[in-house]
């Protein structure tokens, strides 16, 4: 009888032992709430896409991660939000990092993003090539990923910078919207801003993606790199998930979410190009020394950051 008893409680023992680790397990699992909250900020851009998708599908939450995503319509008051504090992380260029650095503001480029920048004339324009523009006015965000691209588009096409007379227009919205009433000759433009222009008459001359160049990054605070690695590594993740879906995804499957959440103009539905969106990596070496060395040039900042001053490139080794 002592044996029958013994038995039962060992029995007792190991099931109890046995429901400690099930526990255990499960509260390991990634849950919302157990990590700290982020917020990241986006473009209306074809960069942005990606975070879209991961938030819409739930790709975010799977990682047990709760992300707000905030638009803005210009890289000055994006970059104002992420200096202030506002926002942990955003989509942004190697520009604004090296401005942020020379401003005393302590970020870093955590990865390359995927996007495309075109220059396009108006549709009334006769202009057929770069050099024809001599003169005439092209809109620009100033100090921007969108003036070093617009920069390298004229010297590729055998004009110097100074040779086009550069219209300051900060909002990209703004910008179409004069390109398209015929207020300026050209513009350089985001997609899918570039895409409306065109299939509103306009032309392309030359873009980013033909001349190789690819500043845009994704860059965070130190203090989130530092404070929310987990945060950080999740969202990659989710990021991965989101260009997977994208490349097998058809686009009439998403477009309406992306005109709905995304605030892309409902122009974009039958004509949208997306690029072919790549799994994250550090920028190279080379495209950071020519972003520091146009912004040098242009005295726009004093010091030649290395690339370690401005790179951290621990999610994406």
């Amino acid at each position: 009888m002592r044996k029958i008893i013994a038995v039962m409680c060992i029995g007792i023992i190991m099931v109890a032992l046995g429901g400690c680790t099930s526990n255990k397990k499960e509260d390991t699992a990634p849950k919302v709430g157990q990590l700290q909250n982020m917020t990241i900020g986006l473009m209306p851009d074809v960069d942005s896409i990606p975070f879209i998708i991961a938030q819409e599908k739930g790709y975010f939450k799977e990682e047990g991660i709760n992300i707000t995503l905030k638009s803005f319509k210009s890289a000055m008051d994006r970059d104002s939000a992420l200096q202030s504090g506002n926002l942990d992380g955003e989509i942004s260029d190697m520009l604004a990092e090296a401005f942020a650095k020379a401003g005393g503001f302590d970020t870093v480029i955590t990865s390359l993003t995927t996007g495309s920048y075109k220059l396009v004339v108006n549709k009334d324009e006769t202009v057929t090539s770069i050099k024809e523009l001599k003169g005439k006015d092209v809109a620009i965000s100033k100090n921007t990923i969108i003036e070093y691209v617009t920069d390298k588009v004229m010297v590729e096409g055998g004009l110097a910078p100074a040779d086009i007379n550069k219209i300051v227009i900060p909002q990209i919205p703004t910008r179409l919207e004069m390109l398209q009433n015929g207020k300026i000759a050209a513009a350089t433009l985001p997609e899918p801003m570039a895409t409306i222009a065109v299939k509103n008459g306009g032309r392309i001359l030359n873009s980013s993606d033909k001349l190789s160049i690819n500043p845009g990054v994704m860059i965070f605070t130190s203090k989130a790199v530092n404070e929310k690695e987990k945060e950080i590594q999740g969202m990659y993740r989710a990021y991965n998930k989101a260009i997977d879906y994208l490349a097998k995804e058809p686009m009439e499957n998403y477009i309406d979410l992306l005109i709905e959440k995304g605030g892309f103009p409902a122009a974009v539905k039958g004509t949208l190009i997306l690029p072919q969106y790549k799994k994250p990596v550090a920028p190279d070496a080379k495209d950071i020394e020519a972003v520091i060395a146009w912004l040098q040039t242009r005295q726009l900042i004093q010091k030649g950051y290395s690339y370690k001053e401005l790179v951290d490139d621990r999610f994406v080794r």
